[in-house]
């Protein structure tokens, strides 16, 4: 194995594809897709505050990146159901370890966030008083 320091180049394949598979849509979609297939409708009920576009666009690039499989549905009118792919899957592991690592540091990362929000308050309030007032 190399431990050669990761560079994260513009033009690696590798960031493209992650890029394209870490965005909040695609592992919310994974994961409501989980159980088995389902209809487009079906996805956007499951997944408040995604658009049409959004949803429509993020389950085109899990098609083609073959992690998800679409399928037109001879009825009237005709409709389309995703199922996840194998490949597809083998992501369920890692996204199922990210979200329990989520729940689990969730205080821990709330009380970070309000360390933060009160010393950018407290800084910004410093700035104010120190501040210099510029003649009219």
């Amino acid at each position: 194995m190399s431990h050669e320091r990761q560079r994260f180049a513009v033009d690696c394949p590798s960031r493209l594809l992650f890029d394209q598979i870490a965005d909040k849509w695609s592992m919310m979609i994974l994961t409501v897709l989980d159980p088995g297939p389902m209809r487009f409708n079906a996805v956007k009920r499951q997944l408040e505050g995604v658009t049409q576009k959004a949803l429509t666009q993020c389950l085109r690039r899990l098609e083609r990146n073959g992690l998800v499989s679409r399928r037109v549905i001879p009825v009237s009118p005709v409709a389309v159901e995703y199922e996840i792919t194998p490949l597809g899957r083998s992501l369920q592991q890692p996204f199922k370890a990210l979200y329990a690592w989520t729940l689990e540091h969730l205080d821990e990362v709330d009380e970070a966030r309000g360390i933060f929000d009160a010393r950018g308050l407290a800084s910004s309030q410093a700035d104010a008083r120190t501040s210099i007032p510029t003649a009219s």
